[in-house]
């Protein structure tokens, strides 16, 4: 019993010895990793194979867990009002600085902090904006009960109402993407010159002209930021992936949340 232990206990340690790697494909065998010790609890605990199997296999239910007691209650405002906010403190978000450097000196203008809060959601954007290119910038924080998590955007708005953007969100999204938006995802380890990099290679890609976009005045990107996440929730109502109260806020339907766990299942094959 002793050299089961310390077989899964091994398993384990390489698991998170793997994790920590900056390596992508070592990533993926860290998922691999959290599998197997699955498993082999499962096994050796009883001997049997099917329960070992049926443990490496709870992940892909575990999500409901968290769907049917949180997401399933979670309720939000149909409009998001996004008004000036105070940057957070470098103890809740350390490379805000950095990163602000790191834009700026890529020759974008620091426009405006903004975001807006829900009950335990809250939402943080520091805005750039670089005229010659017609480009926009974000930094976001995302901040739900004990999750938080930032991400880069870059976005070019076209004359014909196209969306372009470029991230390096760290999830599947958790709403179907508006008709109108396109994106080009990237890594989470990217850093601000390889997103910038990747996405005029998006646009070129697509045949996106300086011509073909739109001239934004940076006191109005907050409005703009405004009415792209109301399009969001607007073409999700219609998708029937939420649904509206009579109080006018929004929630997840059955629909949306088999949704987000194909979304959760999308991760985890991305992981392996």
């Amino acid at each position: 019993m002793l050299s089961k232990l310390l077989l899964i206990l091994g398993v384990m340690a390489l698991t998170l010895a793997l994790r920590t790697s900056r390596r992508p494909w070592l990533q993926k065998l860290a998922g691999a990793g959290l599998v197997t010790t699955s498993f082999f609890t499962g096994y050796f605990l009883t001997g049997e194979w099917s329960i070992g199997v049926l443990c490496a296999s709870s992940w892909l239910l575990l999500p409901w867990l968290e769907l049917l007691t949180r997401i399933r209650g979670l309720t939000l405002p149909l409009e998001r009002n996004l008004r000036h906010r105070s940057p957070p403190g470098s103890q809740t978000f350390p490379a805000l600085a950095e990163l602000t450097e790191q834009i700026e000196g890529e020759g974008f203008e620091h426009v405006d902090d903004s975001g807006w809060d829900w009950d335990e959601y809250q939402q943080f954007f520091r805005l750039f904006y670089k005229s010659d290119e017609r480009l926009q910038a974000a930094v976001c924080l995302v901040d739900q009960q004990d999750i938080a998590f930032y991400y880069l955007s870059l976005s070019s708005r076209a004359k014909d109402g196209t969306l372009w953007t470029t991230w390096n969100y760290p999830f599947s999204y958790s709403l179907k993407l508006a008709p109108q938006w396109r994106v080009n995802r990237l890594r989470g380890d990217l850093d601000f010159v390889r997103l910038l990099t990747s996405h005029r290679e998006f646009l070129r890609r697509h045949h996106v002209e300086l011509a073909h976009l739109d001239l934004l005045e940076p006191e109005a990107m907050q409005q703009e930021i405004q009415k792209d996440l109301r399009a969001q929730v607007t073409h999700n109502i219609a998708a029937g992936v939420l649904v509206q109260d009579a109080a006018g806020q929004v929630r997840y339907s059955w629909r949306g949340l088999f949704f987000l766990w194909f979304q959760f299942l999308r991760d985890l094959v991305r992981l392996f």
